[in-house]
């Protein structure tokens, strides 16, 4: 299990924080509008994005692996290599949908963080496009298993998984319930379930007004 700064031993009362803590901080990225002035498609906005995830807890939230990581038979980047693919997955074009899926692969492929990779990135994913785009993924038509099932084969054939985000486009790149909706998925995505980002939101309005 992760060290973490909870102090937390057993791994699914860990799990459980991560999903809440994550989660509200899920909520904040997107009512204090903190993306709005990072560049998109940058190894900065994606530590960013990572660090305000998980900053309260990991040490590592934010910080460039130091250790090799493997998902199934699949090793991700080097980590003696992972700075350098990086860079270069940083300096691929993103004018087109084609364009930004291929640095969305690249980027999965690297695999920069020890934890919160996937979570990270589709929000990272999310912000080229509204960028870029002017759109953004309704994840919630996005399949778990499909989702899963096109990633693990993007390495070798990035097809199914442009056309299941081709097919969840949406230009409704500001609506919060589309992004809180997405949010909800993509730790579904993951395995975590416990707590719904709506009830999340609802407690961290009420804590503001206090």
């Amino acid at each position: 299990m992760l060290e973490n700064k909870l102090n937390i031993k057993n791994s699914a009362e860990l799990a459980r924080e991560e999903e809440r803590i994550s989660k509200q901080k899920a909520i904040a990225l997107f009512e204090q509008d903190m993306l709005s002035d990072k560049e998109a498609g940058t190894l900065d906005t994606l530590m960013f994005i990572h660090r305000i995830l998980f900053e309260d807890i990991y040490d590592f939230a934010g910080k460039l692996r130091t250790v090799n990581i493997a998902k199934g038979n699949f090793r991700f980047a080097h980590v003696m290599y992972l700075e350098q693919s990086l860079r270069a997955v940083e300096m691929m074009p993103q004018s087109t949908f084609d364009e930004i899926v291929a640095k969305y692969v690249e980027m999965n492929i690297c695999h920069p963080f020890r934890e919160g990779n996937g979570r990270a990135a589709r929000i990272w994913l999310d912000h080229i496009f509204r960028v870029r785009l002017k759109k953004a993924v309704d994840w919630s038509l996005i399949n778990k298993d499909d989702y899963l099932l096109a990633m693990e084969r993007s390495p070798v054939r990035s097809t199914e998984i442009s056309v299941l985000l081709k097919g969840a486009l949406t230009d409704r790149i500001d609506d919060r319930e589309v992004y809180m909706k997405g949010v909800d998925i993509s730790y579904y995505y993951e395995g975590y379930t416990a707590f719904d980002i709506n009830e999340l939101r609802q407690d961290h309005s009420k804590c503001l007004d206090q």
